[in-house]
């Protein structure tokens, strides 16, 4: 049963200890790569080493890398030069001997960035082949180039409309052009390698790119800008650091800052100003200050600051970001790789003929922050008059705590954002907090506003007074906003670099359970109707990675829970396994599961605590019960389903030919779930998955090795390589996967597992309904009721400008004739038939019962449905034309069924 493993058990402290040792003995024996040493290695392998000046322990890793991939028959090997490459890469980074930069590897062997990334995926067909550390180089590496390219698209597009003759950096009739953008790219690198602590972050690279233009437009000779631009530096006053809000004790300081130019570069790009200015007054003046540009009259040599990049450049082994200047083809995409980032819509082809932008990275975040603003611009970072009153409602007043909570909770996240960003960053993480808590109280009100229709009452004191609530609700908001600086939510384009502030760095900023802050997430969603299809796939995405491993951290009180409702009898567990296979009920609200009993009770509440708790989870007529956890209930019914959709994805790509194996392997893997829950602890679903699959593979003699589900995995969404590579084993001890298989998993389930090989196995589980999203994504279309194949999107007036919407953000509905763009007024018609008509379409066939009267569908501001349960008044034209085109339908529909039953009748001997 156990499957052939290379690898053994080594405790994770012992593995540093014994890596740093390692690295610390190699690191002092560095010298030069001696060729006797290596006469049984190719001749042009040592060509290529002693090119890239590795030592000689450098050299034995890669050969033996070398050895392992040229003996794995589950690769198709490019040319030797460009694998030895890739393995000299893997070697030196994980022996942390780096003596080339990652640029000079790559011209070494002749591969551009994605090529290479694309080969070392490649070679890690065995799971020790690249080891974390690489993967974690890789991950750098990769996104400190997306950020790279898109800025100097955007640079170079804008450089095209400030000067006149420096459009394209290549020409050689231009030299006082190409000098200054050379200038302005080289110091641009240089202040974001000193400045920025991760120079993966594209909104603040940005922000300190239009600082850099701003410098450099106002030191370059008039004759060569172009307007807007020459206009704007012959206008506006000077600012200093003095005349910043809430900076006026600051000393004065250069160089000056023309707010007129600056304003005008930030309109031109959709920016704010604000932000801009801030890291103008803080970063990028310190910056100038430190390399005595302050006051200077004239831009700086390019060959100065050139000498400066290069030594941020060969101290960081990574890319020449220089190169960029000269289209070098190590830095270039491949044409799929660019149209996949950079989606330019078709010209429309109507009478207007305008070019629909294209939607790349900047233009995403700066669309999508910009979006975000727009809807906070009237909340305030204070409870309104409406919150105030639900806080004096409640029995105990939570005003002064939730305010004391948010500025305790708002000067911790300053100070982490400024120790993840860079210390000068620490007003730009407040800045960030400020929009959270605007759209922490909005969220808050319409929760309450929600929660008192459902329930009449006006008193939520325990709510409102349960401080995980709040903290949970604030991450959330929080997240949102961080994860709109971060590029997720865009239109048209999804664009999500993933950084140091990613999911779940605001949960080890608060220090908040993620049990507690699943609960939230879906109010927020349904909360929050401004939010875009990105970012209800963000929250979604995040509330995946809670269920499937960061819930079941070691600490965690869900093991407590899960303890507590175990130790009630098998009535009272998490969720019986016959209930695993019954639909969601997606109507769960965030005080449901914030105040849902921890543990059964046989305590009947009183009217009065019935009334203050806004979740009548318990009625005051109702005889004595066991009350389960409402909380922990759905919390185990998502885990389930998660599980279930991963199983069948696999099963999907593995085992077509073995459909019977699927409900067989969900079987084992529900089992270990619900009764094996200790096993995830300080693990991933994913485990356990791919852990049952190979058990139930084995004791059924199906051929189906591990490297093969690890393979397969690689291709689901949203997956890690250390899911697989670095697995709990015991305490302290980490392994790859199929040493936690053979150790730890098939030892605690092996007799539950040789039951399926017998002639009586267990019962097989319920299989879940596959997880459908419970959310509403906006401008999405809506099924008109009683029809088959009707379905009308709601026309809304989008907070886009013209000029950057697409045919994707533009919903449109023809039924029955074709429209132009000249005859818009005919939508708006329609819309407004729709919108205005009560539906009375008949449910059943002719002949039937009476029709039942539908609810009337309204569209609102934010094309979201909402039914108001109001009586029916009349039918509209359009109505009633649908009603007859379906029912005529259903008709032909069902004649034809019956005539093709009675001729397989007629059929049958």
């Amino acid at each position: 049963m156990p499957p052939k493993t290379r690898s053994t058990v080594t405790p994770l402290n012992k593995e540093i200890n014994q890596s740093n040792v390692v690295v610390s003995s190699v690191k002092e024996k560095i010298s030069d790569l001696s060729i006797d040493r290596h006469k049984d290695k190719d001749v042009e392998f040592l060509t290529l080493s002693e090119k890239l000046k590795i030592n000689d322990h450098v050299c034995d890793h890669a050969w033996s890398i070398w050895d392992s991939v040229r003996a794995s028959k589950d690769i198709i090997l490019d040319t030797n030069l460009k694998v030895w490459g890739a393995c000299l890469f893997i070697a030196a980074t994980d022996l942390e001997i780096m003596t080339f930069t990652f640029t000079e590897v790559q011209k070494a062997v002749d591969l551009n960035v994605k090529d290479f990334f694309n080969l070392l995926k490649k070679l890690d067909v065995n799971m020790d082949t690249i080891s974390t550390k690489v993967n974690g180089a890789m991950a750098r590496l990769e996104k400190k180039y997306e950020v790279s390219h898109a800025l100097f698209q955007r640079f170079q597009k804008m450089c095209g409309k400030i000067y006149a003759d420096a459009s394209d950096s290549s020409r050689k009739d231009s030299p006082d052009g190409k000098r200054i953008i050379c200038t302005c790219w080289t110091l641009f690198l240089l202040a974001k390698g000193r400045v920025l602590q991760v120079e993966d972050d594209l909104v603040i690279s940005f922000q300190l790119l239009m600082c850099v233009l701003e410098f450099c437009i106002r030191h370059s000779p008039s004759s060569m800008l172009l307007q807007p631009y020459k206009k704007a530096t012959n206008m506006g006053q000077p600012m200093t650091r003095t005349s910043r809000r809430n900076h006026s004790k600051a000393k004065p300081c250069s160089p000056e800052v023309n707010l007129h130019l600056l304003q005008t570069l930030c309109e031109e790009n959709e920016c704010s100003m604000d932000e801009v200015k801030d890291v103008c007054m803080t970063s990028f003046s310190a910056f100038l200050e430190s390399m005595g540009l302050s006051g200077t009259e004239e831009l700086p040599e390019t060959f100065e600051l050139s000498n400066q990049y290069e030594e941020l450049y060969l101290k960081s082994k990574d890319f020449d970001a220089r190169l960029f200047l000269d289209h070098d083809k190590t830095l270039q995409m491949s044409e799929i790789d660019l149209m996949q980032l950079e989606r330019t819509p078709k010209k429309n082809p109507t009478e207007e003929e305008l070019v629909i932008p294209p939607q790349t990275p900047v233009r995403v975040a700066m669309n999508s922050i910009q979006q975000l603003k727009v809807v906070l611009a009237s909340a305030s970072d204070e409870p309104s008059d409406v919150l105030s009153a639900y806080f004096k409602n409640c029995t105990v007043d939570p005003t002064q705590e939730i305010i004391q909570r948010v500025r305790h909770l708002g000067e911790h996240f300053g100070q982490r954002f400024a120790q993840a960003m860079g210390q000068r960053c620490m007003e730009i993480g407040s800045q960030r907090f400020t929009l959270g808590t605007r759209l922490y109280f909005r969220v808050m009100e319409s929760m309450l506003k929600s929660e008192e229709k459902r329930l009449s009452v006006q008193n939520f004191s325990k709510l409102l007074n349960d401080s995980a609530f709040h903290t949970s609700l604030l991450a959330c908001a929080l997240e949102v906003v961080t994860a709109t600086y971060g590029g997720t939510g865009g239109f048209g384009v999804r664009v999500t670099i993933e950084t140091d502030l990613s999911f779940p760095w605001v949960l080890d900023v608060f220090q908040l359970v993620a049990y507690d802050f699943y609960k939230v997430i879906e109010s927020f969603i349904k909360a929050e109707s401004s939010l875009s299809r990105d970012m209800i796939k963000h929250l979604e995405h995040c509330e995946h990675l809670v269920l499937e491993s960061i819930a079941w951290r070691g600490d965690s009180p869900l093991f407590e829970l899960l303890c507590k409702a175990q130790e009630e009898g098998p009535g009272e567990q998490a969720e019986p396994p016959a209930n695993l296979n019954q639909p969601l009920q997606h109507s769960h609200t965030a005080a449901d599961l914030y105040l849902s009993p921890i543990r059964p009770s046989n305590r009947i509440p009183t009217r009065a605590e019935a009334l203050d708790t806004p979740t009548l989870l318990y009625h005051p007529t109702q005889a004595p019960r066991h009350p389960r956890s409402t909380s922990l209930s759905l919390f185990y019914k998502k885990v389930h389903r998660l599980a279930y959709l991963r199983l069948n994805m696999m099963c999907s790509l593995l085992l077509t030919s073995h459909p019977e194996l699927e409900p067989v392997m969900w079987t084992l893997f529900q089992h270990t779930l619900q009764h094996e829950y200790e096993l995830m602890r300080d693990r991933h679903l994913d485990q356990l998955m791919m852990s049952a699959m190979y058990a139930i593979c084995k004791v059924k003699n199906i051929d189906l090795r591990f490297k093969t589900i690890v393979t397969a995995y690689k291709n689901l969404p949203n997956t890690k390589q250390e899911t697989f590579k670095r697995v709990l084993i015991r305490e302290g001890q980490y392994d790859s996967i199929i040493v936690f298989y053979n150790l730890v998993f098939m030892q605690r389930l092996k007799t539950n597992i040789l039951q399926y090989a017998s002639p009586r196995p267990p019962t097989l589980s319920p299989i879940p309904h596959i997880p459908c999203s419970p959310y509403k994504y906006p401008n999405s279309p809506r099924r008109v009721p009683g029809s088959n194949n009707v379905y009308i999107s709601p026309m809304k007036s989008s907070r886009m400008s013209p000029s950057v919407m697409t045919p994707r953000t533009r919903i449109l509905v023809s039924i029955g004739e074709s429209f132009g763009i000249s005859s818009s007024d005919k939508f708006s018609k329609i819309n407004q038939m729709v919108s205005s008509s009560d539906w009375n379409l008949k449910r059943g066939h002719d002949g039937g019962p009476a029709p039942k009267p539908l609810k009337r569908l309204r569209f609102d501001t934010d094309g979201q449905d909402e039914a108001d349960g109001s009586k029916p008044s009349g039918k509209s034209t359009l109505i009633q034309k649908l009603a007859e085109m379906t029912s005529t339908r259903t008709r032909i529909q069902e004649q034809k069924l019956k005539e093709d039953a009675d001729s397989l009748k007629r059929e049958e001997p």
